[in-house]
């Protein structure tokens, strides 16, 4: 149901590069994380952490934990808005949740960006809508 997951996080001069990759880690376990620096606003040194998961085993177990431990009934409402036209689910999940075994799912704000491509044919919003509704439905 997901061709791959890519993933991202920024990681701020107030923060631990290892404790966002064990954030990261937490909800990718098989996650192969690379790093870049970056310059931020205020020519502040940001490292932004990013990765591809990729293999179907993983991005199963992935969707399979991401319904047993959110809100399914927010991430149904949420699936018009966060599905984008070529299928691709956008997700954010809260960095000190995650670093806590938690997954929370946030709207905005300083988090794990996560990029779930939705294996649809053709590759069109309303048919990964429904694949995705109807797998939460069927949970």
């Amino acid at each position: 149901m997901i061709h791959n997951i890519k993933f991202r996080a920024f990681v701020y001069k107030d923060e631990s590069v290892d404790e966002i990759s064990e954030a990261i880690l937490n909800i990718l376990p098989e996650a192969q994380i690379e790093a870049e620096e970056a310059e931020g606003l205020l020519e502040d040194k940001i490292i932004i952490l990013s990765g591809v998961v990729s293999k179907k085993r993983y991005t199963k177990t992935f969707f399979n934990t991401l319904l047993q431990w959110t809100d399914l009934d927010k991430l149904n409402a949420d699936l018009e808005r966060k599905i984008d036209e070529k299928g691709n689910w956008f997700l954010r999940f809260d960095k000190a949740d995650a670093l806590d075994e938690k997954w929370t799912i946030l709207d905005s704000g300083d988090s794990i960006h996560l990029k779930v491509k939705i294996a649809a044919f053709p590759a069109k919003k309303q048919i990964a809508v429904d694949k995705v509704r109807e797998a939460i439905l069927n949970f």
